[in-house]
């Protein structure tokens, strides 16, 4: 079970990679379906992982860099292919989450303490993931209909997608840079905790 776990996280890697591609030669559909598949991939190694105790050391650090990638290089490339300010501003400020959270991560390894991602089933951090995977799904599907459908054959279903994906996208990723900014705050905090117990 530990193996199919950690091809799981190999697999949101080489998705992460994949859908560059796919992008650049505009295979809108079989972006959507990386990704997606990349997204669920996810949240299912996790729980084989806990369900059969097939956790390992090697499992969490691809699982950690499978999930950075997969968000990191999706956003960056929606950046831009939509860059725009409402989308540019919060996905520099999530990625500068991310770098900073790492460096955080990065200096308490150099010290041998570990800031484990909370355990809790709703963290903000778990949340921010979701928010994340979903906006991102919503513009890829977005970019995939546009490509596939139009205004004159399918009008209603057109305009409805049209309408809904974009809101979905926009909102989802404007609430998923509070949630990053909330979350960066209480890896803050344990961080001050432990620098206090250093100093």
């Amino acid at each position: 079970m530990k193996f199919f776990v950690n091809f799981l996280s190999a697999f949101r890697i080489f998705t992460a990679f994949a859908i560059i591609l796919t992008l650049l030669y505009q295979l809108y559909w079989l972006t959507f379906v990386l990704y997606t598949l990349g997204a669920i991939s996810d949240w299912f190694d996790g729980y084989l992982a806990r369900k059969y105790n097939a956790c390992s050391k090697l499992g969490s650090v691809m699982d950690h860099i499978g999930d950075k990638l997969l968000v990191v290089n999706s956003m960056l490339m929606l950046a831009i292919m939509m860059p725009v300010w409402f989308i540019i501003i919060p996905i520099i400020l999530m990625t500068a989450r991310e770098l900073y959270i790492s460096g955080l991560r990065e200096f308490l390894g150099t010290q041998k303490i570990e800031m484990p991602v909370p355990k809790a089933r709703f963290s903000m951090g778990k949340i921010k993931t979701t928010l994340q995977m979903i906006s991102i799904a919503a513009f890829f599907l977005l970019f995939a209909v546009g490509t596939t459908l139009s205004p004159e054959s399918n009008s209603r279903l057109y305009m409805f997608l049209l309408s809904v994906l974009p809101t979905i996208g926009i909102w989802g990723t404007w609430l998923s840079l509070v949630a990053s900014i909330w979350s960066a705050t209480q890896y803050t905090i344990t961080f001050a905790g432990h620098l206090k117990k250093l100093n």
